[in-house]
């Protein structure tokens, strides 16, 4: 980290950031950005100095440099852009007022509000124990302070911290501490959590009863098979893929179309959102030319496959949905935990909205296929169709019930983890987390590896009835 030159002020910043004094800021240019600021929610405090940015994850009991660092890479009067080789994200702030700015991430939707403090709060200046109990008592208060779905899991927190902590002592091992974390996130079953501890890994413990496709080779396996499947049913074969074959899409009789997106996400070799949006783009003017969407030939209907969709960049998802749309509408509203209670309080929702792209888009009827395995950015646009005219026919069984971006934390011993912090509403101020979002149309085991090598897809089948 650079060394900031103090030499103008040095008393002023030293009582500034003792939190004595309120600090003096420039209101535009490169300084404005300089200091302290604390998330309203997220319990995170950042610090910009000279162009770095680094974090600190507060809860009750602790305050321990994050795991987001990053360096400004460019700078207006009114915002500064941060990239990141930590977590290979770009964050921008931007000033909305004195003391206010917003946190946005490229490739996220909505932002984060953060506030301007005097100086980092008194724990954070204190050495952290590092012992398996102060490790296990960090990870059950941040999950106490920022997880919103106890109540929905069915989950006592309190009962989780009574039944571990007791055999947790400065004498356990690394590998009996990670068994103990790794079996809370797996009775929690949400598949927006994960622990990284050096070799050891786990991530994304799916919801109870979910039939997994086990390593790349059987997600893999799995789609050859749908694909082969549609092929049989296409006016045109092969189907046509885009993006390293995440992205794929047929003619079927009866101009009836059918796109399938296994990721919102590494569609690029290579670069991060503006690389993969690039290529999305490219994908939907070959996918959604004016024949498609206008004039006599345009398709009388769509079936858009997401039953395997692992997620990526939710802003992705809602470019998806600007060609499907000649409207503008709200695709959901997003809040994060405010404070744990009965009720909890929530930020402020941050409206996201779909707005018609400048291409000719598609408005007719469509069939959307979900499934266990839709997750993540898969879900938070199968929720954005919702308020689509026409609404789409759902096909398929319930998504996984995991919306929210990944909060990821440090811990006392150099471990880190995540879990999710947010809630998506719809219109209606209705969420799907943990139990998902369910199906107009339902068919069980949607990803039935037998029913496909007899030349059967249930799912499809509904969805191409429902179309016709």
């Amino acid at each position: 980290m650079k060394k900031r030159n103090v030499y103008a002020a040095m008393a002023a910043a030293v009582l500034a950031h003792s939190g004595l004094l309120p600090a003096a800021h420039a209101e535009t240019g490169p300084a404005a950005f300089d200091g302290f600021w604390r998330s309203v929610g997220y319990n995170t405090v950042y610090q910009v100095r000279d162009g770095q940015l680094a974090t600190f994850d507060t809860t009750s009991v602790s305050c321990l440099p994050g795991v987001l660092t990053a360096e400004r890479t460019s700078v207006t009067s009114t915002s500064a852009t941060f990239t990141s080789k930590t977590i290979a994200r770009q964050l921008t702030f931007r000033m909305r007022g004195p003391g206010r700015a917003r946190l946005s991430y490229l490739g996220g939707v909505g932002g984060i509000e953060v506030r301007r403090i005097t100086g980092l709060p008194p724990a954070c200046s204190s050495p952290a124990a590092k012992d398996p109990r102060a490790v296990f008592d960090v990870f059950w208060a941040t999950f106490a302070e920022n997880y919103p779905f106890f109540a929905v899991k069915g989950v006592d927190w309190r009962a989780v911290r009574d039944r571990h902590r007791p055999s947790i002592t400065s004498a356990t091992s690394d590998e009996q501490l990670f068994t103990v974390l790794r079996d809370i996130l797996q009775e929690l079953g949400d598949a927006h959590t994960a622990l990284n501890a050096g070799p050891h890994q786990f991530a994304r413990p799916l919801r109870p009863g979910t039939r997994q496709l086990d390593g790349l080779p059987a997600f893999q396996a799995f789609n050859a098979k749908v694909q082969r499947f549609v092929e049989e049913h296409a006016v045109e074969k092969p189907l046509r893929t885009w993006g390293r074959d995440l992205i794929g899409y047929a003619d079927l009789p009866g101009r009836i179309g059918y796109l399938r997106l296994v990721a919102f996400d590494g569609f690029a070799e290579k670069g991060g959102f503006a690389a993969n949006a690039e290529v999305l783009d490219r994908a939907l003017a070959d996918i959604f030319p004016r024949s498609r969407t206008s004039g006599p030939k345009r398709l009388r209907g769509l079936i858009l496959d997401v039953r395997v969709n692992l997620g990526g960049y939710d802003a992705l998802a809602v470019k998806l949905l600007s060609r499907l749309t000649a409207r503008p509408y709200l695709a959901y509203d997003k809040q994060a935990l405010l404070r744990p209670g009965t009720p909890p309080a929530f930020t402020r929702p941050a409206g996201v909205r779909v707005n018609p792209g400048e291409a000719p888009p598609y408005t007719g009827p469509i069939a959307l296929l979900t499934g266990p395995l839709t997750i993540s950015a898969g879900e938070t646009f199968t929720q954005a169709t919702m308020g689509r005219t026409p609404a789409p026919v759902r096909v398929g069984d319930n998504t996984q019930g995991a919306f929210s971006d990944f909060l990821w934390r440090s811990l006392p011993n150099g471990w880190s983890f995540a879990l999710p912090n947010e809630r998506f509403l719809t219109a209606s101020g209705e969420s799907f987390d943990a139990t998902g979002i369910p199906p107009h149309l339902s068919v069980p085991d949607v990803l039935n590896d037998r029913e496909l090598a007899g030349n059967r897809d249930r799912t499809f089948e509904r969805a191409l009835s429902a179309l016709r």
